[in-house]
């Protein structure tokens, strides 16, 4: 007889299969990422079929800034509600590894093994532009956690190419597939690149580094047909919606205190009854 863990697993299992089979160069996945429980629930009813974190958004959220400030307790415990919010597959944004600042392998292991607990079946790891063979062994660490529990969990390797200063493209595109084939190699299904990038470079990168590519879609870049016709296989929205939301909470909040009303011309598309039935089930 099956018992509960085995249940649980298999179920991961085939979320996770559906969720890799979703990464398909010229047809990419899209993913307006969430920060909560009610904007992941959004996120499916617009009609995604995955649904992504963005560890800056999940950070600010809880209080926290991102980029390393947020520890592994508190962080999973984000994402699992995030999880359990949904049916469809999710991914998180697990920054480092939310290793409590330590960026070692055991650390980022023992995270993976909190995500795959939380029911998620993806992680993006960031490499900050740090050491290649340091960047390669946190995701090893994760591909060997993930294998020995089972699950082919989705490793997205982010490469952090945009915190170089004025790269020269030449340079920019070899540390690009020298980290991408460094990554790959110790187990990374698919690198993620920031930016406002080039149909041209993101057709470049495609072709050389022979994995699914993830890119970005905000303001200043290029439309998500375009980066799907340069051959991008996952377009992610990173923190630009959780920014919105925010920076439209800040309008209003001046609004009602400079003018003593709510404005008038301000949307209000969703109400009480509607976020509550979201979350309500």
């Amino acid at each position: 007889m099956a018992t509960t863990t085995d249940t649980g697993t298999a179920v991961l299992v085939e979320k996770a299969r559906a969720f890799r089979a979703l990464h398909v160069p010229g047809r990419p996945l899209i993913l307006p990422n969430a920060w909560d429980a009610a904007s992941a629930a959004l996120v499916v009813e617009a009609g995604a079929k995955a649904v992504a974190t963005t560890s800056a958004g999940v950070a600010w959220s809880l209080g926290f800034g991102d980029g390393g400030h947020l520890d592994r307790a508190t962080g999973l415990a984000a994402i699992a509600r995030i999880a359990g919010a949904v049916d469809i597959p999710v991914t998180a944004d697990i920054e480092r590894g939310y290793t409590d600042h330590a960026d070692d392998p055991e650390g980022v292991a023992e995270t993976i093994r909190g995500v795959l607990a939380a029911g998620v079946v993806g992680v993006n790891l960031e490499d900050a532009l740090g050491p290649v063979a340091e960047g390669a062994a946190r995701i090893a660490a994760a591909r060997d956690a993930a294998d020995a529990a089972g699950v082919p969990l989705y490793v997205n390797a982010r490469i952090d190419v945009f915190r170089m200063q004025d790269p020269d493209p030449e340079d920019w595109f070899r540390e690009v597939v020298t980290r991408a084939t460094a990554y790959t190699e110790a187990g990374a299904d698919g690198v993620f690149l920031l930016g406002a990038l080039s149909a041209e470079s993101i057709t470049a990168v495609v072709e050389a580094v022979k994995v699914p590519l993830n890119v970005s879609v905000a303001p200043g870049t290029l439309p998500i047909p375009a980066l799907a016709a340069a051959g991008a296989a996952r377009v992610s929205a990173g923190a630009a919606i959780a920014e919105s939301a925010y920076a439209h909470t800040a309008r209003l909040a001046q609004a009602l205190l400079t003018t003593g009303s709510y404005p008038e011309q301000v949307e209000t598309s969703l109400n009480h009854p509607q976020l509550n039935s979201l979350l309500l089930g």
